[in-house]
């Protein structure tokens, strides 16, 4: 059984589902399991801390998740056309792993939220791509022979999936991003068996 490890931050809820839908995609494919974590928040305060556990959802990544992971779909909502902090932390300490080569031709994707259509999405899913090819990942996309991609009126990108929360947050997706999180998941979980 491969692992591929669904790696996301989520402030509203909004990543989570995207993650979550992903997972289920991966899982679709015989052979094949979703493995979702999640990273702590970070503070300005230097005394703060979070729990060693989250309340709810997923745990907290470790670097056994990366050493043990066949693949990696990873998500970050958008802030300022990047990824979030609490991921940006997360892979500004993973030198040893990149020492390592642990994450060498392991195949990866992309995936955001962010609250208007022009939030800087795509922005968001390119940024979170350098730390993976520093990592030495192979990248994989959505095709437009994904018919979403040309109808939505939502999220979704050649460069991953996403979806557009709008002012509120709301973590509901619209159909077409659900199904395109899908199927990304699925192309991840083939193409992780293809080349393991």
């Amino acid at each position: 059984m491969h692992d591929i490890l669904v790696l996301y931050y989520s402030h509203h809820g909004s990543v989570r589902a995207l993650a979550e839908r992903l997972a289920r995609g991966i899982d679709s494919v015989p052979g094949v399991q979703a493995r979702l974590r999640t990273v702590p928040r970070v503070s300005p305060l230097c005394e703060a801390s979070e729990p060693g556990m989250p309340a709810h959802g997923a745990p907290y990544a470790e670097a056994c998740d990366l050493e043990e992971c066949a693949g990696l779909a990873l998500g970050s909502p958008v802030r300022f056309g990047n990824m979030a902090a609490p991921m940006k932390y997360f892979w500004d300490g993973t030198i040893a792993a990149w020492q390592n080569g642990t994450l060498a031709g392991k195949p990866a994707c992309v995936f955001t939220s962010s609250a208007s259509q022009h939030g800087g999405n795509e922005a968001t899913l390119l940024s979170m791509m350098l730390p993976l090819l520093h990592h030495g990942m192979l990248l994989m996309g959505l095709p437009y022979s994904e018919p979403e991609l040309s109808t939505t009126s939502a999220g979704g990108t050649p460069y991953g999936a996403s979806h557009v929360a709008g002012t509120g947050g709301n973590p509901v997706l619209a159909e077409s991003e659900s199904h395109l999180a899908f199927v990304q998941g699925q192309r991840l979980a083939n193409l992780v068996k293809k080349l393991g």
